[in-house]
């Protein structure tokens, strides 16, 4: 598995991120059985670029904490198939399963970890699993959605001790 990692933000996580973000994206696509290696591209920046992207692919002009940009749009959360019939949705030069791309807002990590009153550990593990399962094809716009995706972020913590 590998996990690209681009650190543009003036603000330093006092955290072991590229460790973290490797632990947690495969713990999600192992919960998610995953039957491949893959990739996941991360981008660490601050409010002013995610406000930037956010309006840009979403026509929202104001930050958020995370945004994810799949690489193959499953009919099915988790549903493999897809991926094996399109070579294109691999790396051809290692094999790996190209997920996607995920960008973080590095300022959003600490507030909302002030905010909820958990450490900036849990906060950016918690986005991170998060902006996997949107990779994966999961969805939160309707309760029932929420409901599993939440379940399945929450396990994968859990499973990593990483808890509020």
């Amino acid at each position: 598995m590998t996990v690209q990692i681009e650190y543009e933000a003036q603000e330093m996580l006092n955290i072991p991120y590229r460790e973290l973000a490797e632990k947690v994206v495969s713990r999600v696509l192992e919960d998610e059985q995953c039957p491949y290696e893959a990739e996941v591209n991360l981008v660490l920046t601050d409010n002013e670029e995610i406000q930037r992207i956010n309006k840009e692919f979403r026509g929202i002009d104001a930050p958020t904490d995370v945004l994810s940009f799949p690489s193959i749009p499953f009919e099915e959360p988790a549903d493999y198939k897809l991926a094996e019939e399109e070579d294109s949705f691999f790396n051809m030069d290692t094999g790996e399963l190209i997920l996607g791309d995920i960008m973080i807002s590095v300022p959003r990590v600490f507030q909302q970890a002030k905010e909820y009153g958990h450490s900036v550990k849990r906060e950016f593990s918690f986005l991170i699993a998060h902006s996997v399962l949107h990779l994966l094809g999961y969805d939160h716009m309707e309760k029932e959605e929420a409901e599993i995706m939440e379940g399945k972020q929450r396990k994968a913590l859990e499973e990593l001790g990483i808890t509020r």
